[in-house]
């Protein structure tokens, strides 16, 4: 045994130095790897590292950094000492995994791709790294709340951005119930991020159906390359006119450790808390009273006066009654909610290598747990709402098999408008509160008053015991409400689904030289339980699955000349078991004319599948009653509701009538023919809606791009156009309580008398949608070793809405959108800084919430940091919307005001 330790330590070579950039700064996470080999290490915060090998010399070393040119040098010796000093690239040589899910450059990647690296995490002039990707070109962030972003790429979304994918280390990070990413509320932490990539556009042919509009990728940093103990801790305020000075912080912490070359692990903790945007927009939706003091006034953010009915018909049709809709009065955003904004997450990993190369198995588990406000239909309070995810993978470069299951549970969430609505119906119920106004505008009438003091009379005195905001009374009852899961006296959510998901991938591209080919394949397993709060599942969890295969091909041809011509190919099959299957082919092709100038071309189809919510919501959300359209779900959701005293006396209806949710797809009206219909009094009018059901929703894409270089200037530009087909979108209908639509009859007594349930049902369009445009992206040097970059995106929907006024694509992005940056991350010794600014032109929100116009915004965001190598740490002061000018991304939201913050970040390398 002494023998044979003398020969290996004889046998171990070590090779120690530093890394440094050309000026002599050391670069911390710098790759030091000895060549053909997986043996490497990484540099420590001085730019020092230690590499021990079996291997003896000759060989050569590699040392390599985002942003900056590879170098190689020989080791000769068996301890020796070598440093490196890496020359500053551009983003051009930047590698990216996404596009053809294999390690490539930028400058060669056959479609449009954006990167956020180590080196723009670190110089964000955002609050954090996740809100730096609105940086990005062609980037939309809606912003729904303090912890809660929505990323858009190419338009065609709400908050609710089903039609964009983030995977997380591979692990898709949609939630369960909900079906769509929720920004990085159980995300990742900060100091674990490696790199981030978005794929705007489709790339359905590798990453399957939810892949339609854009992917982001985020990578965290392996414990066998990034060691030690890192964190940051961020303090400051948020300041909004509305919501006045608050205390913001942010704090995280990265604990990972290689016990051996077989084994690493890891730990991550980070905590955000603060408080959220005030949403203060009382103005009246459209068709309602603009303003409080109006009989009919419904705000977008006083919730509780949704209940409205039409005085005279509730009277029995009193001739001294008025023929006027009067709402009750309702509360305040802000009573129904403490706006506090808070992110709590926690993930840990395993990671082995039973043979001390790259053949690696993993345990990954993720947890986190926030509150926030989300808004779909209606305004939501997402409170202890957590998620968890847990993974097994085993990869090596040349293939991955992994499997993760995805849990959600709504914690004490609740729906914000029905608090109103049920808060107001406590203390008085709706027959009650009318009766009272109905009978009191009577008496006051009949007693000579005008008509706007008997409605103030009347409203007087039905508000006669109002729960007052504040009181024991109004807290007892917001208590009850808020944990009852039944709508009807109720508005907590219950929930707890779950998907289970496989993927794997292999590359065959060291097998031989002919052509570069990988095969794939996904699965996923659904399983929805919300108690009937959500979905229609009264009786238990509904399961369904989908699945998925895919091939790419991939060769490169040496034309001479320094001349390049790579030629992709990939097709997936796609089949959901609830609708025939789908081939999403691509094919592109990218042209180096030398290495400054590429030139790239694609052409590719994509589809989704219906969400979980298009299949099998069944939610009385209010204003309507969203049901889904899988053919099961049709009539799982039945409700009685009361008929009018003229659809009782006139017509001889029963006092309650029973509707299943499905009469919205086979016995319901188009909403804005029913509305020409109260204007002109004609039944012919009516157009029937019966919506379709809805089926998978595809897209065609073509996109032609280039990237290169022209002397210091590196530029990056695209256009593209999407046409779809099949749109998938929401369409208001109202089904009659009795009668058949088309009837001339009945049906159109029901809809004359009020009786009648509006829904918003689940379908395609079929209206041709098609959208285009470009962006290009500029990024140099100047005054010497000064960062200036910036990028112009158009984005332009093409869709007749005068044609289809029923139909809501829901765009909502801005068809000019300009950022610049500039900073210098060493303006002198150990000091940088950094600043962006970013405009949006005005454009049109649409979405179920509400809809209306986006004023033109303007914002500034900087940040100065101090590097003090000694404690290896960096001390960072920064402020977001500098310029105080606050603005809103979509109708019903806060507006977002400025925040301010020191942070303090040790050991990141």
């Amino acid at each position: 045994m002494m023998l044979l330790s003398v020969a290996l330590t004889y046998s171990q070579t070590t090779v120690t130095g530093k890394v440094t950039d050309a000026s002599g700064q050391p670069l911390p996470g710098a790759n030091v790897i000895v060549v053909g080999t997986s043996t490497g290490t990484i540099s420590d915060f001085d730019g020092n590292y230690t590499l021990n090998t079996p291997q003896t010399p000759p060989f050569s070393l590699q040392a390599s950094s985002v942003g900056f040119e590879t170098s190689t040098k020989e080791v000769t010796s068996t301890n020796q000492t070598i440093d490196f000093k890496l020359s500053e690239g551009t983003s051009l040589d930047e590698v990216v995994i996404s596009a053809s899910r294999t390690p490539e450059r930028v400058f060669e990647s056959p479609v449009t791709v954006e990167r956020f690296g180590l080196k723009e995490i670190k110089n964000t002039a955002s609050a954090g790294f996740y809100d730096g990707l609105e940086n990005l070109k062609g980037v939309d962030v809606n912003t729904n709340s303090l912890t809660f972003k929505s990323i858009n790429t190419r338009g065609f979304a709400t908050f609710a951005n089903t039609r964009f994918m983030q995977l997380v280390d591979g692990m898709d990070n949609s939630t369960p119930a909900l079906n769509f990413p929720i920004g990085n509320l159980v995300g990742m932490n900060e100091t674990d991020v490696m790199s981030v990539e978005i794929l705007p556009g489709a790339a359905s042919a590798l990453y399957g159906a939810n892949a339609f509009n854009g992917i982001l990728f985020m990578r965290s940093k392996n414990p066998f390359d990034f060691q030690g103990i890192s964190g940051y801790h961020k303090q400051g305020i948020t300041s909004q006119d509305a919501g006045g000075d608050n205390t913001y912080r942010d704090s995280g912490l990265r604990m990972a450790y290689k016990f051996s070359d077989y084994f690493a692990a890891k730990v991550n903790f980070g905590w955000l808390k603060g408080t959220d945007w005030v949403a203060d927009n009382y103005q009246g939706k459209p068709g309602t009273g603009d303003t409080r003091a109006s009989i009919n006034y419904d705000g977008y953010n006083i919730y509780g006066d949704e209940v409205a009915t039409n005085i005279r018909a509730a009277s029995g049709g009193l001739g001294i009654i008025p023929d006027v809709v009067v709402s009750r009065t309702g509360y305040e955003e802000r009573d129904l909610t403490n706006y506090n904004a808070e992110s709590v997450k926690a993930d840990w990993g395993l990671y082995f290598r039973p043979w001390a190369n790259d053949f690696e198995i993993q345990y990954v588990g993720k947890v986190g747990s926030g509150s926030t406000i989300y808004q779909g239909t209606n305004r939501y309070a997402l409170n202890g709402f957590t998620q968890q995810q847990h993974k097994i993978e085993i990869k090596n470069d040349n293939f991955f098999v992994r499997g993760y299951v995805v849990a959600d549970k709504a914690g004490d969430s609740y729906d914000m408008v029905f608090t109103g609505i049920n808060i107001n119906r406590a203390w008085k119920p709706d027959q009650q509160w009318f009766g009272q106004y109905i009978q009191t505008y009577a008496g006051a009438t009949l007693s000579g008053a005008t008509d706007a003091q008997a409605h103030a009379a009347a409203r007087a005195v039905a508000e006669t015991g109002r729960l007052e905001p504040g009181t024991p009374g109004f807290q007892s009852a917001f208590d009850r409400i808020t944990n009852d899961p039944d709508f009807t006296s109720g508005s907590k959510f219950q929930d707890a689904s779950k998907y289970y998901h496989a993927d794997a991938n292999y590359n065959f591209s060291h097998l031989w030289d002919v052509v570069d080919v990988q095969v794939g394949g996904s699965y996923r397993q659904y399983s929805l339980n919300s108690s009937g709060t959500i979905y229609t599942d009264y009786d238990g969890p509904i399961d369904y699955s989908e699945y998925g295969v895919y091939t790419q091909l991939q060769k490169e041809f040496d034309l001479g000349a320094e001349m390049k011509l790579k030629l992709t190919g990939s097709a997936r099959y796609d089949k959901s078991e609830f609708f025939d299957g789908f081939v999403s082919p691509r094919i592109s092709a990218g042209f180096t004319v030398n290495e400054n100038h590429n030139i790239r071309a694609s052409v590719q189809t994509g589809f989704r599948n219906p969400t979980t919510q298009d299949l099998f919501i069944g939610l009385d959300a209010g204003r309507a009653i969203l049901v889904g359209s899988a053919p099961a779900n049709l009539d799982r959701y039945v409700r009685n509701y009361p008929v009018s005293a003229a659809g009782q006396l006139g017509f001889g209806q029963p006092a309650q009538i029973s509707q299943a949710g499905g009469s919205a797809y086979t016995n319901s009206y188009l909403a804005s023919s029913v509305q020409a219909f109260a204007q002109s009094e004609n039944p012919a009018d009516l157009v029937i809606g019966n919506s379709a059901l809805v089926t998978p929703e595809k897209i065609t894409s073509a996109e032609v791009g280039y990237r290169g270089k022209l002397n210091t200037v590196v530029i990056d530009m695209s256009v593209y156009y999407n046409k779809y087909k099949d749109f998938i979108s929401g369409e208001v209908v109202l089904a009659p309580l009795y009668g058949t639509v088309g009837d001339n009859g009945l049906s159109v007594a029901a809809i004359a008398n009020g009786d009648f349930k509006t829904y918003q049902t689940y379908t395609n369009s079929e209206a041709d949608v098609n959208s285009y445009g470009g962006s290009i992206g500029l990024s140099t040097k100047v005054f010497g070793n000064f960062d200036l970059g910036g990028s112009y995106t158009y984005t332009k929907q093409d869709f007749d809405q005068a044609a289809f006024p029923d139909f809501r694509t829901s765009f909502n992005t801005p068809t000019h959108k300009a950022k610049i940056n500039f900073g210098n991350t060493d303006l002198f010794k150990n000091f940088g800084f950094n600043a962006a600014w970013r405009w949006n032109d005005n454009y049109f929100w649409q979405a179920t919430f509400g809809d209306g116009n986006i004023p033109a915004y303007h914002t500034l965001d900087a940040q100065i940091n101090y590097t003090v190598p000694s404690l290896k740490s960096i001390f960072k002061a920064g402020a977001t919307n500098l310029l105080g000018e606050e603005y809103f991304t979509a109708i019903g939201t806060g507006s977002i005001g400025s925040m301010y913050y020191v942070s303090w970040t040790i050991n990141n390398l």
